[in-house]
This record gives C-alpha cells, sequence and structure tokens, in this order.
C-alpha cells in the first residue's frame, strides 16, 4: 500500500521584495533563504532531508540559469550528493515539483523530501518579462497579436465565458477587490501596503485603465520575486517528528488531481461541454475523489489560481461551488468571501499575494497546510481543517488540484 504523504510545515520568502537590488545572485539567494527558513520552521536538519525538487519556470530567461536542482547540494555540506531534480509546467511548475515528491514517498524511494518554487521575475523591464512569460503560449501563434501575451489570451477566456454563459464585469472587479483586501491581512503578500484609489475596481478608464479588450489593470495578477520551501514525509517520520515536541502539527495530502490539456487555448475551445476547461474540472473532481471528499460543501477553505480575475471566476464553478456559467452567484451572495461559506484566497491570492511563477504551487500547498493545522496568523479561518488548491499552467493547459486536511 502506497505511503501517506503529510506536510510537515514550511516558509516562504516576502513576496514585495524586489530581489535584483538587494542581492548579485538574487535567484539562489531567494531559494537560499526559502530553504534556511523552511528547515527552521519544521524544526529539521539537514540530514533528515532525502532528495529535493525545485519548481522553476523562467530561469534560463530571467536570470540565464538553469540546471537548478544543482543548486539544492550547494546549500549545506550535508546534501554535497543530494539527489534533486528541477521542474517545469509553467505556472503549475511549483505543484509539479510537489507531484514528482509525493510519488517518491508513496512508492517508498524517500522518506522525507523538500519541495521548493523559486521565481525571479523583476529583474527585468515589463515588456521583457512579458515576452520571457509569453514563451509558456503556444508559439509563435499565440504571440503575433502585437498584445502583450497573457492578458490577451485570458481576454480572450474572459469573452469566451461571456459568450457561453454570459459575464458581468462587476464580478470581476468584486474579484480582485475581495483578493487584495485578503492580501492586508497576510504579512508576506506583495500587495499589503498598496492602497486602492477611487475607481480602482471599478470601470473607471482613468483609475482602472483597460490592459486589452474587456480585461482591466485590477484583473491582472502583478510581476512577483519570490520563493517559497515545504517539506513532505511519510508516516513513519511525521509520527516521530511529531512525537519529538508537542507544539508540531503535520497535515495530510489527502487527495491529487493532474490532467492536461492542449498547448493553444484555440484547442481548448472545440469543444462544447458543460465545463470550458474538462482537464481542470477532472483534476479537481479527482481530488475530491482520492481524499474521500464529495464536493466542495466539505471543503472549509480553498487557495485558487487567480493570475487573472476571470481564472478565479472559471475555478468558482469548476470547484462545484455553482453550475457551470453560474460562478457570479458565489460571488454576488458573499459565499467566497473571507467570512463566507467557503473562503477563497484568504492569502490574497495570485492577485494579492503575489506570483512568482515556479513557487506558487508550493506556496498554496504551504498555505493550505497553515490553514488546516491553525497557524495561518493573521489570515486564519476559524476552524479550517479541510482545504483545497488550484494551480494552472499556461492558458489552463496544465491543472494540478490537491486537497490538505487537518
Amino acid at each position: 500500500m502506497a505511503d501517506t504523504v503529510h506536510i510537515l510545515g514550511g516558509a516562504q520568502t516576502d513576496f514585495a521584495l524586489k530581489w535584483a537590488k538587494q542581492s548579485d545572485n538574487p535567484l539562489f539567494d531567494m531559494l537560499e533563504q526559502a530553504v534556511r527558513d523552511c528547515l527552521g520552521a519544521t524544526g529539521l536538519e539537514p540530514s533528515d532531508i532525502d532528495t529535493a525538487h525545485v519548481g522553476n519556470f523562467g530561469g534560463e530567461r530571467f536570470a540565464g540559469q538553469s540546471h537548478l536542482g544543482a543548486m539544492i547540494p550547494m546549500l549545506t555540506p550535508a546534501w554535497a550528493m543530494l539527489p534533486t531534480s528541477r521542474h517545469e509546467a509553467a505556472c503549475a511548475s511549483g505543484s509539479a515539483a510537489a507531484l514528482a515528491a509525493m510519488a517518491e514517498i508513496e512508492a517508498g524511494r524517500y522518506d522525507v523530501v523538500l519541495v521548493v518554487g523559486v521565481e525571479l521575475m523583476r529583474n527585468v523591464a515589463g515588456e521583457e518579462a512579458a515576452r520571457n512569460l509569453g514563451s509558456a503560449a503556444w508559439t509563435p501563434e499565440e504571440l503575433d497579436s502585437g498584445e502583450l501575451p497573457w492578458p490577451h489570451l485570458f481576454d480572450r477566456i474572459s469573452q469566451e465565458v461571456d459568450r457561453r454563459y454570459g459575464l458581468d464585469q462587476t464580478h470581476l472587479n468584486r474579484i480582485a477587490e475581495l483578493n487584495r483586501s485578503n492580501a492586508r491581512r497576510n504579512p508576506l503578500a506583495q500587495t499589503r501596503d498598496w492602497t486602492a484609489e477611487p475607481g480602482h475596481f471599478d470601470a473607471d478608464d482613468i483609475a482602472n485603465p483597460i490592459v486589452t479588450g474587456r480585461t482591466r489593470r485590477s484583473d491582472c495578477g502583478r510581476i512577483t520575486d519570490g520563493a517559497s520551501a515545504i517539506v513532505l514525509a511519510g508516516s513513519r517520520f511525521t509520527e516521530a517528528w511529531q512525537g519529538g515536541s508537542p507544539g508540531r502539527r503535520a497535515s495530510q495530502i489527502s487527495g491529487w488531481g493532474h490532467h492536461t490539456a492542449p498547448l493553444p487555448l484555440s484547442a481548448k475551445f472545440t469543444h462544447e461541454g458543460r465545463y470550458l476547461f474538462p482537464n481542470v474540472r477532472q483534476a479537481i473532481t479527482d481530488a475530491y475523489g482520492r481524499a474521500g471528499v464529495r464536493g466542495p460543501e466539505e471543503l472549509d477553505v480553498i487557495e485558487t489560481h487567480d493570475c487573472f480575475t476571470i481564472t478565479e471566476y472559471v475555478a468558482i464553478d469548476h470547484f462545484g461551488l455553482t453550475d457551470p456559467g453560474k460562478a457570479w452567484q458565489a460571488i454576488e451572495d458573499g459565499h467566497i468571501d473571507f467570512d463566507g461559506r467557503l473562503p477563497v484566497n484568504p492569502s490574497g491570492g495570485l492577485i494579492g499575494a503575489g506570483h512568482p511563477v515556479g513557487a506558487t504551487g508550493v506556496r498554496m500547498l504551504l498555505d493550505a497546510h497553515r490553514q488546516v493545522t491553525g497557524t495561518a496568523g493573521d489570515y486564519q479561518v476559524p476552524g479550517a481543517r479541510t482545504a483545497a488548491t488550484l494551480n494552472v499552467g499556461g492558458s489552463c493547459s496544465t491543472a494540478v488540484s490537491f486537497v490538505v486536511t487537518g
């Protein structure tokens, strides 16, 4: 029987920092800090770690650096020959690293695995960053429009949602407002200290200008530097680790799902099924099934992808909070508010907390762990015991979902 996978804890860097301003080697230094703080948070020694997995999307493009797995042995002599790997799945790179780590524990190959996601993105100008990120689209066809690649592609998703079901911009504005409000509670969120001017979340062409199509500035996530690290472990080690200190609390990854659709967005629009992205829906329901969760009514909190507000809007019905095309209902009735029936992105999500691409999937798992172990601080959802995540890569091509229980 496959071993159960637990999260022992972890750490993340401050997502508000611009690392190129304070470091000569920011990619490595972010990774080093996240790993060091992760070991400190879990009370582990380097010798406890059996192997490590790194999630990263654009090291080659932003920093001229590949082979990031080999950075881990640089951190301590105890890891001089540690087996490591690097994983890339666009914005789902961190979740891909976590899946690989889980598989090694479940197979019995290793007992204790370090998972770290890292991304340097703010060391270049915005247009160059946009081009670098565009390499996760279908090139060159999806880059020929002259538009910023990802605002353009996710605006096309908004248009498709509107065509199929209807879409009111005020609901997207509310998602942006909620996530920015939630981020104020998160001491490591990129936008925690940002102020919103009147009209910032409205159809105000001055305070909230259009970026492309119907997509406005408040609909977009931000370029972010950051790293996040967690430690996963099998049951035997976890039991001994918890017994070593009465204050230690592990969570369990009780379910997971992973499905990939074709890379081009147009290829994903060729069907007229109930759900806009069947692979996203299947990843979520697989995670539910493996966790023995019947649906969102058995969840206490969700951390979901919101690189753009439309991403979260789509995720709401794909999680099953509403029927397909009716996510607006969960927004209007306060279902997803911080004090609602099922809070979504209490951390602030990608729009509020930040989106260092390779780190996001790991950060979601860390926040899910914090929620279900009651250690999320000011953004703790009272009584949370079951959390779900959704991390997507590209135009919802890669979809990974986890269910984490306390």
